[in-house]
């Protein structure tokens, strides 16, 4: 595998020409989860890929899931057995490939009266989803009674519990998973724009044979050209099949997800809880660093996929299911200090609720050769880029007598993955404490640097060491910056706070705080003038708006 040198937007017009003039053997188009698994899949077989994404990478569904890598045990209910073993088996590969950002997370379940599961098919259940998943030592479920159940989290409805299940999950960061398949696929060669939309398609023959582009940067329209072209764009991918003329057979049905962020304090939750609301769904709590997080909907959605945001409704009917499940918590509106809300491009079956709906993912090629993928999950998404790039290799072949090369990406660690078991991310983290503690940091701190770059840590705290603030945390939020910018395509601090570190939602006050230092470091690296970073600020505080703000005034 080649360093990854230059994966940068600091040289971003020199690199779209570039582009423009080569061609490829496949665009990917999509930014998200699916389209990095794609080109890392893709480049890691040889092929020379470029992947190209209308806005920031993972700013569509791929920074809006639960962010858990976890088996589907809902699905066992719909009797979904093959995406059960196929996501349960997923989850350990996920982990073994960035056990820095691939945290185990165990769940509970709570029993209670009149629930959605009894104490006999939850044992049942649970068992099945361990065969499914080949789930092995202390991972495998357990059984606790009420006492056991309590003891591990104290907030339960003591009145109403009757035991609960015990199984084992993993916790990811969603956008931070992309970028590092995104970096990891640059080391093997690929190209990657965020910023770059696809605006039409090149034909040769009545057969696709590249896209038009416009530089959403500059405004400048190119051409490029490719023998193969896929379409992960998730909620989009109708709208691309559309411009392509092949929108037929299967369309998508968008589902809206929503998440609630709370203070610690105020949802104290000592582990992650999946519990019954009363019309019948689950929902998740997960504590995570200062915060713990709520979630999600499941709501029809067709409005503007672009602006997709947690409304007064969905706010409400979140906090009344904490409420319901943790009577002695009593959350307000007030309480919300962030949130989230995101769209699951799933494939559309009549007559089937939103909840209803299968999460398989499904292969579309049109009579150009256009091949588009949607559906699936975020824990399924390295073999979903399996499955697509099969497809292409399997033309490449009977189009070019190219041998077919095989899948590798279940032996390829993740850029930030110097770890061969995750004692030794918590090890590490230990050791950063250890070098940083004496400059005021804590080992909350610590583990925020490792388990959101993992290794990469070193060259975020070689930035540090070079920088004169006399404040550490704004030096270090400096160093993650000049990171982020140098290593990872950061363009504006939305990239940074939103993408890059997820501080918009699980530390939003420092967004606040280091907003213009941030705007400083920008401005340095690419010559904005004093205009473009009113813009962006003015921007950056819309969305903390729009993320945190549920007062009356938005009824």
């Amino acid at each position: 595998m080649k360093e990854n040198v230059g994966f940068s937007n600091l040289n971003r017009e020199r690199k779209v020409q570039d582009i423009a003039k080569d061609s490829f053997d496949l665009i990917v188009i999509g930014g998200g989860i699916t389209g990095a698994g794609i080109a890392l899949d893709a480049a890691s077989r040889g092929m020379k890929v470029v992947l190209l994404e209308k806005g920031d990478f993972a700013s569509g569904t791929s920074s809006k899931s639960t962010k858990l890598i976890h088996g589907g045990l809902r699905y066992l209910k719909q009797f979904d057995f093959w995406l059960v073993k196929e996501v349960g088996s997923e989850r350990a590969i996920v982990h073994k490939l960035a056990p820095h950002l691939v945290l185990p997370e165990k769940m509970l379940l709570p029993l209670i009266e009149g629930g959605s599961y009894g104490k006999w098919l939850t044992s049942i259940g649970l068992k099945v989803y361990d065969i499914l998943a080949q789930v092995s030592g202390d991972d495998k479920r357990q059984m606790l009674e009420k006492k056991e159940a309590m003891k591990l989290e104290p907030l339960l409805p003591k009145k109403i519990l009757n035991g609960a299940g015990y199984y084992a999950e993993y916790r990811t960061d969603d956008a931070r998973l992309t970028m590092e398949n995104l970096k990891t696929s640059v080391s093997y060669g690929a190209q990657a724009l965020n910023y770059a939309k696809v605006t039409d398609f090149l034909y040769e023959n009545d057969k696709v044979a590249g896209v038009k582009i416009k530089d959403e940067v500059t405004g400048k329209e190119h051409e490029i050209k490719s023998k193969y072209v896929i379409s992960a764009a998730g909620p989009w991918v109708d709208e691309l099949r559309s411009v392509n003329k092949s929108k037929k057979g299967k369309r998508l049905h968008l589902t809206k997800g929503v998440h609630l962020v709370f203070p610690k304090e105020k949802l104290p939750v000592k582990q992650s809880v999946y519990f019954d609301i009363p019309d019948g769904r689950m929902m998740f709590a997960i504590p995570r660093g200062k915060v713990t997080y709520v979630g999600t909907t499941d709501t029809n959605f067709n409005l503007d996929k672009d602006h997709v945001q947690t409304d007064v409704a969905d706010a409400i009917y979140l906090i009344s299911a904490v409420n319901n499940m943790f009577p002695d918590i009593n959350l307000e509106m007030e309480d919300i200090i962030s949130s989230w809300a995101g769209l699951r491009p799933l494939i559309h079956e009549e007559g089937k609720s939103a909840s209803e709906l299968s999460r398989k993912d499904e292969i579309f090629t049109s009579d150009t050769g256009l091949v588009s993928i949607a559906g699936g999950k975020l824990t399924g998404y390295r073999k979903m880029a399996e499955r697509v790039v099969n497809r292409i290799v399997k033309k490449m072949e009977e189009d070019y007598d190219i041998e077919p090369k095989p899948c590798l990406t279940d032996k390829i660690p993740l850029c930030g993955n110097d770890f061969k078991k995750f004692k030794h991310v918590k090890k590490y983290i230990d050791e950063v404490y250890n070098r940083i503690k004496e400059e005021g940091f804590t080992h909350h701190d610590a583990w925020y640097l490792v388990t959101t770059y993992g290794k990469q840590t070193e060259t975020i705290l070689e930035n540090y060491a070079s920088l004169r603030n006399k404040d550490s945390y704004i030096r270090m939020i400096r160093a993650e910056a000049q990171f982020s910018i140098a290593h990872e395509m950061a363009l504006n601090p939305m990239d940074f706070f939103i993408r890059r570190t997820g501080r918009l939602y699980f530390d939003i006050d420092s967004v606040r705080e280091y907003l213009d230092p941030i705007l400083e470091e920008f401005k340095k690296a690419f010559g904005y003038d004093s205009a473009q970073i009113l813009t962006f600020k003015e921007k950056m505080e819309e969305e903390l708006e729009s993320h945190s703000n549920f007062s009356l005034e938005r009824i």
